[in-house]
């Protein structure tokens, strides 16, 4: 283990990792100047329980119905090797499939290991890659990596990869309907960003081997509900956007490393078990350590990370928790009472707050010729 991972396990304590998806990658670059959750997605820490156990526990998320109707939704897709959804690709997108082979890449050989998953994975995408004589069609769940922040996570994906004709394409199954046409665009922008991760990772994966990163569409297979049937249908969705988004973020974002360098060196979220795994560490302390790593808090962490509720306690009075543009707009002015007495004219401005100042007047003479207006 390198020293990076040395010091990302001492971070994560003695709990079990908390395995990444396209899921939390797609909401870890929603923020990428976040310290705080980068560090914490790189240690792989149960932010959820970690919440839970501060008393600021996440509320978001999908209820169990949904997680079992899409369960139940995916395994019907996936029936009798993928009939319905080789049915889906000839018919509906006019897809010339004449024969597939079909690959189940959960487990190999009854193994979990995520380094033997990841090399099955990579033999077999390859070799289809080349053209192989005999190399397969259909790849479900293959096992691939991305680089976050310094350091490679693993994907867990929901999804499966189809090669035709010399060109992967990846497939999002989703339990959500898709009525008269319509589906819901909040859930269908959440699928296009978790599909562009799977096909920025493929294409590593590809790119690596020697390959030409391209020979994986961007053109990726939405597959929903019709209506309010089970009835599965399926959709082209072009992520050549989401890509450009998240390559751009990605980039970004500081490396762990670096992060670590300003650290203290023994910062931990161990929860302490004893021997019947009950904490022994108190959340005063664990809060203390979450306070070591800077935050940058905006109002959309709620909607995507699970410590979201403590950094909104934490970010109060700050101008960062009115939002992204709200933090833009006031550069050098940190704090809400700071920003009002500027507008008032009960505190002058300092060099680098002075842009900032120019609009907090403007925005405070229009609020009152407004007032004026209406009281008149």
């Amino acid at each position: 283990m390198t020293n990076v991972g040395q010091r990302l396990a001492t971070i994560r304590g003695g709990g079990a990792a908390s395995r990444h998806n396209a899921r939390t990658i797609a909401a870890l670059t929603t923020n990428p100047g976040c310290a705080r959750r980068a560090v914490l997605d790189c240690a792989s820490v149960d932010k959820q329980r970690l919440a839970a156990y501060i008393d600021y526990p996440a509320r978001f998320g999908q209820s169990q119905f949904a997680i079992t109707r899409g369960n139940a939704f995916e395994a019907q897709v996936k029936a009798n090797g993928c009939a319905q959804l080789l049915q889906l690709l000839r018919e509906r997108l006019d897809l010339e499939i004449p024969e597939v082979s079909y690959d189940d890449l959960e487990s190999v050989a009854g193994r979990e290991s995520q380094d033997v998953r990841y090399a099955r994975s990579r033999a077999l995408l390859t070799r289809a890659a080349a053209q192989a004589e005999g190399a397969g069609t259909l790849f479900d769940h293959p096992l691939l990596r991305l680089e976050v922040a310094g350091q490679q996570a693993y994907l867990e994906p929901d999804l499966i990869a189809f090669q035709h004709d010399g060109q992967f394409h990846v497939v999002e199954i989703k339990s959500f309907a898709v009525i008269d046409g319509q589906a819901d665009s909040g859930k269908v922008a959440g699928a296009a960003i978790q599909a562009a991760v799977y096909v920025l990772a493929m294409r590593e994966l590809l790119g690596d081997a020697g390959f030409d990163p391209e020979i994986v569409s961007h053109d990726v297979v939405l597959v929903c509900p019709r209506d309010f049937s089970n009835q599965p249908m399926a959709v082209r969705i072009d992520v050549r956007k989401q890509l450009a988004v998240l390559r751009r973020q990605l980039s970004r974002m500081t490396r762990i490393d670096a992060l670590l360098a300003n650290l203290p060196a023994t910062l931990t979220f161990d929860f302490a078990p004893d021997d019947s795994g009950v904490p022994t560490r108190s959340p005063a302390s664990l809060v203390a350590a979450l306070e070591a790593v800077e935050a940058r808090y905006s109002p959309e962490c709620l909607a995507s990370c699970e410590l979201a509720y403590f950094c909104r306690h934490e970010a109060r009075g700050c101008t960062a928790a009115l939002g992204k543009s709200a933090r833009e707009e006031m550069g050098g002015i940190e704090r809400v009472e700071t920003a009002l007495a500027i507008a008032r004219n009960q505190l002058a401005p300092s060099e680098d707050q002075e842009e900032a100042a120019e609009l907090l007047r403007a925005a405070a003479r229009l609020r009152a010729e407004l007032i004026s207006g209406v009281a008149g």
